[in-house]
């Protein structure tokens, strides 16, 4: 491997596309937050909303205790769930004083910072070469796939119509996107990367202590992204019998490393395993991973997700074979070396397990940009460009090859950025709620029993536990329990079709306190909670109210 050591004019260039990715992508963020109207506020986010107030709920219940309960689902549970990265981020804006969407700034700003410095990191410890490193660091940075012929079709012969929009959304493997709308995938991202980086600079120099920081690193980020150490370990791992086979001898080092590394980073993995295995609760959490319906894409698939970095590596790394096959044959030496084999099993053991049998499968793309970006830079400078050198008639344009593979790979995102302007300007659900909404959520902080219950619609109920600190009815495709019955009980109890003896059963089944009733809850339907003795009113505003629910003088 080549020499990390990185010069200060480098980290010149590095921290200004840092400062102009992170300048851009808080546009849309100030954008949403300074135009909204009056009676609108905005919530913080811009992109997948429902996991986002999950996390806000979390948020929420960490800034007042070490292990939390999950509120949004009515069912009683115990109080047994933590997660660091967010029992950190609610105790720094408890103690701050900052509300959740200042510190989810700062936290966004960290994180794509941290990740997107890690990048230029490995990426001088696999070129020597600056403008390599510089290349590369792009590639990742500012790396998409072929989602905009997508957006073009959409507005071309599908009138509209977007086919395949996982094909252009899913966040996991792009990392402009990840920096924009999902900050803790950048900084998981990061600290794989630094979780390897740590293990590569420790074989250099012979030093196991590397690989007990490798380890600790590990170990921090278990108690966030628990998924996460699948690739953390599955990656040394086969690597280990990579360079078994080529070497024909054990790595002793790194098996060495791999052992203290997953000996000081079990216990979170046994946590999860534990949490989601024994608690019901937990257990039918994880079961309804599925809900979501975004699953590791096909090859197809992947190659409209990815794009050309991905067709690019793919092409390397059968080039890198072909030509580490020749090399022995002339002289016995080494397949590959040690840079580019790390990087080529990384590529395919990321792969792999981009289809592990699991639910949450697609996060296993988390980080997997990287040795994409790095194998297609390999590809840009040792076959692509010399071959159209080797041309007459095309070889003066061989130098313009590498800014034309940039520009090309950033389409995609540049159309995801300014979307966000677009869908920001509605000023709707699920991004906005009405100031109205906001405060009623704010009175029922002050004025109900901690574990009420809320019953409302979607749009409102994923607010719920993040601003009131109550129990939601309906608030998240997974975290609510038996996620369709619920939906389908909401929208049945707001439709004036239905006998109150219906909402009855729903409010007696599930213990509901209160009926959070405004703009999206009339959206719903015709009926009013106003018009049955099942409900009393105890607050009002211009547009919401809430109603305790009264069942008891009924019966």
């Amino acid at each position: 491997m080549s020499s990390s050591r990185i010069k200060r004019g480098e980290w010149r260039f590095v921290g200004l596309v840092i400062i102009i990715v992170l300048v851009l992508t808080s546009f849309p963020y100030a954008f949403a937050a300074l135009t909204a109207p009056p009676e609108k506020h905005f919530m913080g986010f811009i992109l997948n909303v429902s996991d986002h107030s999950q996390y806000l709920a979390w948020y929420k219940g960490f800034q007042t205790a070490f292990l939390i309960s999950n509120k949004l689902t009515p069912e009683p549970n115990l109080p047994i769930f933590f997660n660091l990265l967010w029992w950190t981020l609610g105790r720094f804006g408890r103690y701050t004083g900052l509300s959740h969407a200042v510190v989810y700034q700062i936290f966004r700003w960290a994180a794509g910072a941290f990740f997107l410095g890690m990048v230029y990191t490995f990426a001088a410890l696999m070129f020597p070469d600056v403008h390599r490193r510089r290349v590369a660091f792009l590639v990742i940075a500012l790396g998409s796939g072929f989602g905009w012929i997508l957006i073009v079709l959409k507005y071309t012969l599908m009138r509209g119509e977007l086919v395949f929009p996982l094909d252009v959304y899913i966040a996991e493997g792009n990392s402009f996107l990840c920096v924009l709308a999902y900050p803790h995938f950048a900084e998981a991202a990061g600290l794989i990367l630094a979780v390897l980086w740590l293990l590569l600079i420790g074989e250099q120099r012979g030093q196991l202590r590397y690989a007990v920081w490798a380890g600790l690193v590990t170990h921090f980020l278990g108690w966030q992204h628990g998924y996460d150490l699948l690739i953390v370990w599955g990656v040394p791992a086969v690597y280990i019998v990579a360079r078994w086979v080529r070497d024909q001898r054990l790595p002793t080092w790194w098996v060495k490393a791999l052992l203290i590394t997953g000996l000081l980073s079990w216990p979170p993995a046994l946590y999860a395993v534990l949490l989601t295995r024994l608690d019901p609760t937990w257990k039918e959490v994880l079961a309804q991973f599925a809900n979501a319906g975004v699953f590791t894409p096909s090859f197809p698939h992947m190659l409209i997700l990815l794009g050309l970095p991905f067709i690019l590596a793919i092409v390397t790394v059968v080039l890198l074979v072909r030509d580490a096959r020749r090399h022995r044959t002339d002289s016995a030496g080494p397949l590959l070396a040690d840079a580019e084999l790390f990087v080529g099993v990384w590529f395919v053991a990321g792969w792999a397990l981009t289809y592990v049998p699991t639910d949450f499968q697609i996060h296993m793309l988390n980080s997997w940009q990287v040795p994409i970006g790095l194998l297609a830079t390999v590809g840009l400078f040792r076959y692509v460009r010399p071959a159209l050198e080797q041309r007459r008639g095309v070889d003066r344009l061989a130098i313009l090859v590498v800014p034309a593979f940039i520009v090309l790979i950033l389409l995609t995102n540049l159309y995801l950025w300014m979307w966000r302007f677009v869908d920001l300007n509605r000023y709707d659900y699920p991004y906005y709620l009405c100031c109205d909404e906001v405060t009623a959520m704010e009175w029922l902080a002050e004025h109900s029993p901690p574990d009420a219950i809320v019953l409302s619609s979607y749009d409102t109920g994923r607010y719920v536990p993040a601003l009131s600190g109550r129990r939601a009815f309906l608030a998240h495709w997974a975290q609510t329990l038996d996620f369709y019955d619920k939906r389908e009980r909401v929208e049945r109890f707001f439709d004036a079709g239905v006998d109150d003896a219906e909402r009855l059963e729903t409010l007696q089944t599930f213990g509901i306190d209160y009926v959070l009733y405004g703009p999206a809850e009339r959206a719903l339907g015709q009926y009013n909670p106003g018009d049955s003795p099942l409900f009393s009113a105890i607050f009002s505003n211009t547009r919401v109210t809430i109603y305790r629910v009264s069942t008891e003088e009924v019966l």
